[in-house]
């Protein structure tokens, strides 16, 4: 089982994550970013690269879409907090063709 990151681990890992929109919460142990498209048919291309991703990596997100408005949140339930599979998984969804 992978272990939840501590305070230190944490601030270390959202430091790029930050810069790219990320935020972090205390409160949920989470991460969360919300991606805007030009449309519905965009936000909804995108989400199906998104979860190519997270199945490849056995790793599956929270996402909220509305309309061209999509929000993803990343936490590891087991693990009880935020880990390096949420990170790994941040990335690769920043590295994504939008």
């Amino acid at each position: 089982m992978t272990k939840a990151f501590n305070e230190s681990e944490i601030q270390e890992a959202m430091t790029s994550l930050t810069q790219s929109g990320w935020n972090y919460s205390e409160s949920s142990k989470a991460i969360t970013k919300v991606f805007k498209f030009k449309n519905f048919i965009d936000a909804m291309g995108w989400l199906i690269k998104v979860g190519m991703t997270a199945e490849k990596l056995n790793h599956h997100p929270e996402i909220k879409n509305s309309y061209n408005r999509v929000e993803i949140l990343l936490t590891t339930h087991d693990a009880g907090g935020l880990t390096e599979k949420d990170i790994h998984l941040a990335t690769l969804i920043d590295k994504l063709n939008r």
